[in-house]
């Protein structure tokens, strides 16, 4: 992975920000909206510099919480009125809580 600027930190954690309660995104949306190569990038972001953001609204693609966050990432999004089924979050359809940036 190519090197990340501060710039690109500050801007994924500006965007994570923005996210409202009861929406989530995804780390491509977030890379895509801070003109980052890869989600992967933004999964680094979070993983080292999140503590303070609202972490919990961030999912995959397939709008599954990360595997070793799981439990208390759906609970934090259930107590802000985000349903899962089968523990995916929808993302599609009437049902969304996909944020748009």
């Amino acid at each position: 992975m190519a090197a990340v600027t501060e710039e690109q930190v500050e801007a994924v954690r500006a965007l994570v920000s923005s996210i409202p309660a009861g929406r989530v995104a995804t780390y491509g949306d977030i890379a895509d909206a801070a003109g980052l190569s890869s989600p992967r990038i933004v999964g680094w972001i979070m993983r080292t510099d999140s503590s303070d953001l609202p972490w919990h609204r961030v999912i995959t693609a397939a709008g599954r919480p990360a595997a070793h966050l799981a439990t208390r990432q759906l609970a934090r999004l259930r107590a802000e009125g985000v349903l899962a089924a089968d523990g995916r979050v929808p993302l599609r359809g009437e049902n969304s809580v996909r944020h748009a940036f």
